[in-house]
């Protein structure tokens, strides 16, 4: 009896043994297939460059088309100031109170409000930047390029990669 049960034992001992091998092996296959899958949805995603650039003819054509005589920043933010407001401008500690409607370039509006304090550090990079352009009782049109604002990712009803415009009005702002 005790030869046989050294031969189930030695058969146990080499089930388990390649069941362990097999194991290492099939997640070894599991890690590359993860990697693998990765690599492709990685390079279908839009490239920040490339989407800048669609962004900024996007927004070229929305301005030839409605006729906006605005300018561009270094940063893509491109801006029309309606009424410049007092020379002392808000900067990225102050709180801002303003009437703002936001838009989509096909006019439907996001978003809107009349009164409305916020941290100008707590916005999108557009209006940060676009905020500072202009000073108390100011008013500006932003077209904020998709890198400036939500970028390659959905926001409530905002697509990814979505141009916004922005009328502004800035009543006051503390610093």
């Amino acid at each position: 009896m005790l030869p046989v049960l050294s031969a189930i034992s030695f058969l146990v001992f080499l089930i388990f043994a390649l069941k362990i091998h097999l194991m290492k092996y099939l997640s070894l296959a599991v890690i590359s297939l993860f990697v693998l899958l990765f690599s492709f949805s990685s390079c279908s995603k839009n490239n920040p460059k490339k989407q800048a650039n669609t962004d900024h003819a996007t927004i070229v054509d929305y301005a030839k088309t409605h006729n906006l005589n605005g300018q561009f920043t270094d940063s893509g933010l491109y801006y029309v100031v309606t009424e410049a407001g007092s020379t002392d401008h808000p900067n990225l500690n102050s709180t801002v109170t303003v009437d703002y409607k936001g838009y989509f370039l096909d006019g439907s509006v996001f978003d809107q409000g009349t009164g409305v304090s916020f941290p100008l550090a707590g916005v999108i990079q557009g209006w940060q930047e676009g905020l500072q352009l202009i000073g108390t009782g100011g008013k500006i049109t932003l077209i904020v390029p998709s890198g400036l604002a939500y970028g390659s990712t959905q926001n409530g009803s905002i697509p990814a990669n979505s141009v916004l415009g922005f009328d502004i009005t800035l009543h006051s702002f503390s610093k």
